[in-house]
């Protein structure tokens, strides 16, 4: 029986409200987490945080992935549930799960084996090297845990359920935030560890996600299952995850690609720019991640109701869901045009570099609100099913134009330049966005 029927017969405000609330919650736990790891990294050394800076691409890469094609599992078991097709819904789950073992251990591999050549191109610095390379090896060697509890957020999410992730997200965050201080410092019996500490205490944290996802998983009974019968993959259902999973693969990844050619444009001047953008990346989270909050909640929703017909609902969701995260987008406007200083002090002592954040956080939080149109189109075309062309306003908001205008406008003005460049790539990604969301949707 499909118990998911809710997300088609509730009005719209209250049921995103309710479905995107907890992982509102959930994302500012995780923004507060980002926040303290990288504040409790930059009391080791202003060496320490440029290497996690310069680590952070590739890992972003790794959940760039883990999310990517939790937006295919999100999309598809969705639609079969809107459809009412609960055999194909457990055949994604099962499948899914099998997949993203796979991904994990191929990531893990490849990423910890590339760090030291990737970190060289970017600093002459052989502690830095160094510092990143002890980060990466620990983080990294939990790439299978963050596989498989993404892959368990999005069949949770699927069916209707966003209390699960995000009493498993919190705990997790918690976990780590406790843990951070104590694996990095040391404390009574844990021995002081440095960077590695701040890695290994993410990895347990995410272990911790993990192993709730399981409990509540194997205790109670919910509208998808995951069944022996399906480990055996079949063609069809994985091109069918891919579809909709790669594109989102790449659209996340992007960010990975955009901050390394940044890093490498701004190391020209003085790796003091490479850490306020890192502090920079930090801190936006505290706004993009609660707006994704919002978007996780409208995928299985959009993705129900695209799959029962109901196309004048999806269309309500997507004008609700844009003002909601224009909201959000709006507040960290002012907080950034508030109070630079403070929160780039929060990562560094190093006067240079405050101020450099300073103007770095005024001029790129002019295009916060602008962000809002091409983040939420984004996020609806993943749902309806249309990778493809969420990809494009990615590509353009990532790579065709930001990353041109960063490198004209430094040449032009000096490092300044690269902060010009973010605002006026969101305006221009907007602008594109709303173009492509109304070619996909008449298109169907």
């Amino acid at each position: 029986m499909n118990d998911s029927v809710f997300m088609r017969q509730r009005p719209v405000l209250p049921l995103l409200t309710s479905m995107a609330l907890p992982m509102v919650v959930s994302m500012l736990v995780n923004s507060l987490y980002n926040i303290v790891d990288t504040y409790y990294v930059s009391q080791i050394s202003d060496d320490a945080m440029t290497a996690l800076s310069l680590v952070y691409p590739v890992q972003n890469f790794i959940n760039a992935v883990a999310i990517g094609f939790g937006v295919g599992i999100n999309a598809v078991i969705a639609y079969h549930l809107g459809a009412r097709e609960e055999e194909q819904a457990d055949r994604a789950a099962t499948h899914s799960l099998v997949l993203s073992v796979l991904h994990g251990l191929l990531l893990m591999v490849v990423c910890i084996a590339m760090m030291p050549a990737f970190l060289s191109l970017f600093t002459p610095s052989e502690a830095v090297v160094e510092l990143g390379i002890q980060y990466s090896t620990v983080a990294f060697s939990f790439s299978v845990i963050i596989m498989l509890g993404l892959t368990f957020e999005k069949i949770f999410q699927a069916t209707g359920d966003m209390k699960v992730p995000m009493i498993s997200l919190m705990c997790g965050c918690v976990a780590n935030i406790v843990l951070d201080p104590l694996m990095i410092f040391g404390l009574g019996p844990f021995p002081a560890m440095g960077i590695r500490g701040a890695a290994l205490a993410t990895g347990l944290g995410q272990t911790l996600s993990l192993a709730i996802y399981l409990a509540i998983y194997l205790r109670r009974s919910m509208g998808v299952h995951i069944r022996a019968c399906h480990l055996r993959l079949r063609r069809q259902m994985c091109l069918r995850l891919y579809a909709i999973g790669v594109p989102a693969i790449l659209n996340l990844a992007l960010p990975s690609f955009l901050i390394s050619a940044l890093n490498a444009i701004l190391s020209a001047y003085s790796q003091v720019y490479i850490l306020v953008l890192g502090a920079y990346y930090k801190l936006q989270t505290f706004l993009y991640l609660p707006a994704n909050g919002i978007i996780q909640g409208m995928r299985p929703v959009i993705s129900y109701n695209y799959g029962a017909g109901e196309h004048g609902r999806v269309r309500q969701i997507y004008r609700t869901v844009l003002v909601m995260t224009g909201v959000i987008m709006a507040m960290g406007t002012l907080l950034f045009l508030s109070l630079p200083g403070q929160l780039t002090g929060i990562f560094t002592e190093n006067p240079q570099a405050i101020r450099a954040g300073e103007t770095a956080l005024r001029l790129i939080s002019v295009g916060f609100i602008a962000s809002a149109v091409s983040v939420t189109t984004s996020g609806a075309l993943e749902g309806l099913g249309k990778g493809l062309p969420s990809l494009l306003i990615s590509l353009a908001r990532y790579i065709l134009i930001l990353i041109p205008a960063a490198f004209l406008l430094s040449r032009a003005i000096g490092p300044t330049g690269v902060w010009h460049a973010f605002w006026i790539t969101e305006a221009a990604a907007a602008v594109f966005s709303l173009l492509v969301y109304r070619r996909a949707v008449t298109s169907r």
